[in-house]
């Protein structure tokens, strides 16, 4: 058996993912620390943007809000969260994030256990055009 050892990760190592809307940093994951119960990241969504409307069938999500003032719709029904307040979300509930305040919300998310396979852990269910999407496209027309 392997023996894992402690690994540090920094935000600036991480890449960003903004198909979701937001800026979701994978941190501590299989790929980049070898974890194997969980993943850890965070979330950094500018005022107005949004996370697009997900569940997850195998896992759990905890969420701690650092900075900003989000709401979160959980199945249909819209909650305030605040810094300094943590959040659990079961598995299978619907749930989308929303900056509505007028700084960068930061939100660290953790999910476990991990989904049997990577494209299982994470179902859309409305589609999300990443900040600016609509603009670049009208550019290229």
């Amino acid at each position: 058996m392997l023996q894992q050892r402690p690994r540090i990760v920094n935000l600036s190592d991480t890449e960003p993912n903004r198909r979701r809307g937001g800026d979701l940093r994978a941190m501590l994951t299989p790929a980049t620390v070898g974890s194997t119960s969980g993943f850890m990241g965070l979330a950094l969504i500018e005022p107005g943007d949004r996370i697009g409307e997900h569940y997850h069938p195998y896992s759990e999500e905890f969420v701690y809000v650092v900075q900003g003032l989000l709401e979160v719709d959980l199945d249909g029904e819209t909650h305030t969260l605040r810094p300094d307040q943590g959040l659990l979300i079961p598995i299978d509930v619907r749930h989308r994030f929303r900056n509505v305040g007028d700084v960068e919300a930061r939100m660290v998310f953790h999910l476990g256990p991990l989904a049997p396979h990577p494209s299982l852990g994470h179902v859309d269910t409305e589609a999300t055009e990443p900040e600016g999407a609509r603009e670049r496209e009208g550019a290229l027309e």
